[in-house]
């Protein structure tokens, strides 16, 4: 989608106006300000102008210079670029850029509190990073080249040598400490490499067709694999995050809103059914009740007391047979 007031008529690439910067491609960027439309090789071109004001709203965009080298944009991203004596300044509001230039090409970026300027050394070829990390700190990375950092407000300036990565916290150089792999903006390519081992479908050819079918293998060719083990399954909610682009510091989320979910499947009550197999159980049979003593059994009389005999042996004396 392009907002954007023409500056002019459809050109031709061989004749570039003088303020033109370069071409942009990206697939969703909007451009306000002076920019042109050419036809390169039959295909449509916006070329940037002084004074153009670029959004990414998503994803990448990249810039090919008219004086030679590229520029990466890595969104959400918003900057305004100017040139005048064949100097481009870079006016970068959010984001992260990725310039890839000469030594012949001048070039300023401006941040809200920080000028960064490229610096070639021995004439070869500029390689920096520019933008902010995810925390909202300034990064600067010098993969060739160096680059002289220059604070707007109190005139301050620090040189970042060749292959320094460092970062800054609200713009003070005061701040400056070494913070490695801050800065990413990767240029991505629209063509990724197979990997070893990937293959392309295509349609089947006769002779592939005359072929017999492989037949299926037994199942013992084929080993049916081991189920996967029931472990307990966790689960991470967090609070949805915010961005703010006007923010330098983003605000953090509350860490006591995360909740941990532990997922796990309760087994049921064993059950077993079936028939159970073995030598069977003889049941005794009770014993019978103890049968009660016959009545002819002589009954052997309870032992006399001394009284009982005393008076047993006068009824003897006494009785008229005596």
């Amino acid at each position: 989608m392009f907002a954007a007031s023409f500056a002019g008529a459809v050109a031709r690439a061989d004749n570039p106006p003088t303020d033109a910067i370069g071409v942009i491609e990206g697939e969703a960027i909007s451009i306000e300000g002076p920019m042109n439309v050419e036809v390169v090789r039959g295909q449509v071109k916006t070329v940037l102008r002084s004074g153009s004001d670029v959004h990414v709203k998503a994803g990448q965009a990249r810039i090919d210079l008219v004086d030679g080298g590229q520029i990466m944009i890595c969104g959400p991203a918003h900057f305004s670029m100017f040139k005048a004596g064949g100097a481009i300044t870079l006016a970068l509001d959010s984001g992260t850029i990725h310039a890839v230039i000469g030594s012949e090409v001048s070039l300023n970026i401006y941040t809200p509190q920080i000028q960064a300027r490229p610096i070639s050394i021995g004439n070869g070829a500029e390689d920096v990073l520019v933008g902010w990390d995810s925390a909202g700190a300034m990064c600067i990375r010098a993969n060739k080249g160096a680059v002289r950092l220059e604070q707007q407000l109190t005139g301050q300036t620090v040189l970042v040598p060749q292959t320094g990565d460092v970062s800054l916290t609200n713009g003070q150089i005061e701040s400056l400490r070494a913070a490695a792999g801050h800065c990413v903006c990767a240029v991505q390519t629209v063509m990724k490499p197979m990997t070893p081992g990937t293959e392309l479908s295509q349609l089947a050819t006769k002779d592939d067709i005359k072929k017999k079918p492989a037949e299926p293998k037994s199942p013992q060719e084929n080993p049916v694999p081991p189920a996967p083990s029931e472990e307990p399954v966790y689960q991470i909610f967090m609070p949805p995050l915010q961005y703010d682009a006007k923010a330098k510091v983003q605000a953090d989320f509350d860490p006591n809103l995360i909740i941990l979910v532990r997922r796990v499947r309760v087994r049921p009550t064993l059950i077993f059914q079936g028939r159970v197999e073995g030598d069977p159980v003889v049941a005794r049979a009770a014993s019978p009740p103890q049968a009660a003593k016959s009545p002819s059994a002589p009954q052997t009389p309870p032992e006399a007391s001394t009284w009982t005999r005393v008076k047993t042996y006068f009824r003897k004396l006494w009785s008229p047979s005596t």
